[in-house]
């Protein structure tokens, strides 16, 4: 080969290389190998540019990075954002680039697939701010103290370093805006489990719960993550004046299924179907010639309505009220009064019992009327020395004479 031809072949090679340099403009992405790495920034050659960039540690991740060994080595090749030129200084490079930007980049686009999808994403807690909870998502995401649960938190401090599961309430790439919400997947995850739970729930059953709420109309018992409504009157067999005097927040109970609205999630509950009835043996209980102690609950025209056990009422007639003679019960007795009773006769079967007052009372003696006597009075005869035969005699003599 010639010396000419030789030379026009060099040129070419060199014309060819320097045509091959790919002109390196803000915003491109590029890779760039890691040449040399420092306290602060790392050198890299971008590929196909024939030139060296920096990538100051900030620019390195999303995360904090607190030591760059950590996250790069020599000869790593990155994928990097050309930030801005920064001259033809050799030996601090010429472009400033950034791997974080291009990686919250693609960060941003997921989020916004699982925003779109209304995907539940997990993340860790990096700090606890005024007003919320700081996440990173590969992004810095903000989640306000409103919706950290579905109830009231005073100390968020414990919740830092929690890696935690998140539903996304707004994006805005622009702004660097993510808010998120935890109390939403918590409400989502109740919402769920109601639904399984209402699927093994079937009216007539009896499960166990626990007291959650009381009220004056009746108490709310948490079955498992749902609950249900035992009405006052369905509390217990004898009468229950207010939920809270026989009932405590916390207490583990027996409840019977009522009924089911599966659409408005309310169940009808009821512990008094669980205990055995008032009336259960009650002739072994109150047989008959038996005295109890009772109280007046209920007075009528014919009788009085004496509770004797809870839920458990028998009728004193008015017969059976006193010994005396009254045209009323109220006469001798007052709603509320504590009383002795005697039975007289039990029908468990119709739930009757009939009392009385006055078989536990002397029967006061009866006073006889003094019978009305006739008193017959005699004349008492003179002592003339005659009698009557005598004193007639003479007088018929006389009579005979004036004939």
């Amino acid at each position: 080969m010639t010396e000419e031809k030789q030379v026009e072949n060099s040129n070419v090679t060199m014309e060819d290389a320097l045509n091959s340099f790919q002109e390196v403009n803000v915003g491109d992405i590029v890779k760039g190998e890691v040449l040399a790495i420092e306290d602060k920034q790392v050198i890299v050659g971008i590929e196909g540019a024939g030139v060296e960039g920096v990538v100051p540690a900030k620019e390195l991740s999303t995360s904090q990075v607190e030591d760059i060994n950590d996250f790069v080595k020599l000869h790593d090749v990155l994928d990097l954002v050309v930030i801005t030129s920064i001259g033809k200084d050799k030996e601090n490079g010429s472009y400033l680039l950034s791997k974080r930007r291009l990686d919250a980049k693609k960060v941003w686009e997921d989020i916004e697939k699982d925003f779109q999808a209304g995907k539940i994403i997990e993340a860790p807690v990096t700090n606890v701010v005024k007003g919320g909870l700081v996440v990173d998502v590969g992004v810095r995401g903000f989640v306000p103290a409103s919706m950290v649960e579905d109830h009231f938190v005073d100390d968020f401090s414990e919740y830092k370093g929690k890696t935690m599961t998140f539903k996304i309430i707004e994006i805005e790439p622009s702004e660097n805006r993510l808010i998120l919400s935890h109390k939403a997947v918590v409400e989502a995850e109740k919402e769920e489990h109601k639904k399984e739970i209402l699927a093994d729930l079937h009216d007539g059953d009896v499960v166990e719960g626990k007291v959650a709420r009381l009220t004056d109309f009746g108490a709310f018992v948490d079955l498992g993550g749902i609950d249900g409504l035992v009405h006052v009157s369905e509390i217990a067999h004898q009468h229950v004046e207010k939920p809270g005097d026989v009932l405590n927040v916390g207490d583990e109970v027996k409840v019977k299924i009522l009924s089911i609205n599966p659409d408005e999630e309310r169940i009808s509950l009821s512990i008094k179907e669980t205990l055995p009835g008032p009336w259960s043996d009650i002739a072994e209980k109150a047989p008959a010639g038996a005295v109890l102690d009772g109280t007046v609950k209920r007075l009528t025209s014919f009788g009085a309505f004496v509770e004797v056990f809870p839920g458990v009422e028998g009728l004193v007639h008015i017969s059976q009220i006193s010994h005396k003679h009254i045209a009323t019960p109220h006469e001798v007795l007052h709603e509320g009064d504590e009383i002795k009773v005697k039975v007289l006769e039990v029908n468990e079967g119709e739930h009757r019992i009939a009392l009385s007052i006055k078989a536990l009372e002397a029967k006061p003696e009866v006073q006889e009327q003094p019978k009305e006597e006739t008193e017959t009075y005699e004349m008492p005869e003179e002592s003339t020395g005659f009698t009557m035969g005598d004193i007639l005699g003479d007088q018929l003599k006389g009579q005979g004479s004036d004939e």
